[in-house]
């Protein structure tokens, strides 16, 4: 055997022992889920149970919940429609309000993918995936923020506008946050700000952190809750976990001392209150 040959035996015998330390490739997706999750390694997977929500407990938000299904309609019948950014108040319904629509609207090709922000960077990945297939596609991203140089916020930035490569016609990107431009916003950063004839003009770090909410073409606002509209949420779910009307009354001292050691009166507390005392009656 010449030295050669022997080189490439030994070659090809280490060879096979790094294939047993590289990961497997991806598991084909199965295009037969309404629901799906991004998984590190580029995998789709589909979710048999995903939670559902009716539009109909969505409460004190109609404004909010009209343009959110208004938009998804419209993108579904392949008319103009707009990535969407739903920020404010925590607790008021700007997930719930997304995955109710989804309920809704399942039905008529609407499939849904959740990913989580620190997989934001595999996006071109997930585009070039779903760039050819039949169905309609929301991106989902809940409760984003990010810190400056993270590196999901350019991977997004681009997603949306700003890459060489056109983003999916069959693909929208919804994206929930309690922050209106998603980056912390510093005092520190309106030290650049001047006026010109009158007007104020930001400096260059208050406009890099407009630009990525800025590249969302609809944004939706949610605001916290009355004591009279988390009252009535509190009431709606004690209906939907069955408490009887007369074993209702008298509960709103108790569900707003609730809400005053939470510190909110938002739908997400008016809710965990309601499993609490339904699950207190006898």
């Amino acid at each position: 055997m010449t030295p050669f040959e022997t080189l490439s035996q030994r070659v090809g015998a280490l060879l096979d022992r790094l294939d047993a330390f590289l990961p497997a490739p991806p598991t084909p997706t199965d295009w037969g889920f309404d629901t799906y999750r991004w998984r590190k390694g580029g995998r789709l997977l589909g979710l048999a149970h995903p939670h559902r929500l009716a539009l109909d407990d969505i409460l004190c938000v109609d404004v909010q919940k009209a343009e959110v299904e208004r938009n998804t309609r419209q993108f579904l019948a392949r008319r103009g429609a707009n990535n969407l950014l739903l920020w404010g108040a925590r607790g008021t319904g700007k997930s719930s309000l997304v995955k109710a629509v989804h309920t809704k609207l399942h039905g008529e090709g609407l499939r849904l993918i959740e990913i989580d922000k620190d997989d934001l960077v595999d996006l071109a990945d997930i585009l070039d995936l779903l760039r050819h297939r039949p169905e309609r596609f929301i991106v989902f991203c809940d409760d984003l923020s990010f810190e400056a140089g993270e590196p999901g916020y350019k991977a997004l930035k681009a997603a949306l506008e700003g890459s060489v490569s056109a983003t999916p016609e069959n693909l929208l990107i919804y994206a929930t946050s309690n922050r209106r431009h998603l980056l912390p916003e510093l005092l520190e950063d309106n030290r650049d700000a001047h006026l010109l004839h009158g007007e104020i003009h930001h400096g260059e770090s208050v406009d890099e952190k407009i630009s990525l909410s800025d590249r969302f073409g609809l944004w939706v606002s949610f605001h916290p809750f009355s004591q009279s509209q988390y009252l009535q949420i509190v009431h709606h779910w004690l209906k939907r976990l069955g408490v009887e009307g007369d074993r209702r009354e008298d509960l709103g001292p108790a569900a707003l001392q609730w809400a005053l050691r939470r510190g909110s009166r938002s739908g997400r507390t008016a809710w965990q209150f309601a499993r609490d005392w339904a699950g207190r009656l006898p």
